[in-house]
């Protein structure tokens, strides 16, 4: 019992309350997306895998629960297919897509006898700033939509400061009515008043720093 107790003081202090740097990398898998309105105006693309990485400052109520800030980058490609309109035939286009996602959450936390194993999960809600470009008219557009996630996986604590993490996430921006966003010759996007929603899942892990008691 006695070292028990003492292995826990070790790995993971109980009831008190300190903060955490989390540093994120991850693999994004890829994910369609369409929104159709009619024969003439729709639009059907692909977001492709990419490197997501980014960081979260948590600040631990108690041992088992936390609030965490995080912000997270990736850089990737979005082959789309789309129409506006009958005048306005189909187009094809390969566009540069750039995700920051700014988000706020709780996490959960259970600690092994030892304390060198810890595993979570959490949920958080933010916002996804998202920016295009079509590289061959170089034409831009931005949008900030409404996004959510949900993560789990395992603190493997080297010591009472520093641990690594391994993690599974999945990611969702409710995309709306943006298809002018992805693509459009003008800045103006097409009549598609149907919702297309973003789902990326990623795996991948990071590290871990425990600041105070």
């Amino acid at each position: 019992m006695i070292l028990v107790a003492k292995a826990q003081s070790q790995g993971q202090p109980q009831g008190q309350p300190h903060s955490r740097l989390n540093v994120y990398g991850a693999y994004a898998f890829p994910d369609s997306y369409s929104s159709y309105y009619d024969s003439y105006n729709y639009y059907d693309g692909k977001i492709d895998g990419g490197f997501q990485y980014g960081v979260g400052y948590e600040y631990m109520l108690h041992s088992y629960s936390g609030i965490e800030l995080m912000y997270l980058h990736e850089d990737t490609k979005a082959p789309t297919r789309w129409q506006e309109g009958i005048s306005n035939p189909n187009h094809n286009g390969d566009f540069d897509i750039h995700f920051n996602y700014l988000t706020i959450g709780t996490n959960g936390h259970k600690a092994s006898a030892s304390g060198k194993v810890e595993g979570y999960g959490g949920i958080f809600l933010g916002a996804a700033f998202v920016n295009a470009e079509n590289p061959d008219t170089h034409n831009t557009g931005s949008a900030t939509k409404f996004a959510w996630g949900i993560k789990a996986g395992v603190n493997i604590w080297a010591n009472e400061k520093f641990g690594i993490k391994l993690q599974t996430q999945l990611l969702s921006i409710a995309q709306g009515a943006g298809g002018g966003l992805y693509f459009g010759t003008g800045g103006a996007g097409v009549g598609v008043s149907t919702y297309s929603t973003i789902y990326q899942f990623c795996l991948g892990g990071g590290l871990c720093f425990r600041f105070g008691k």
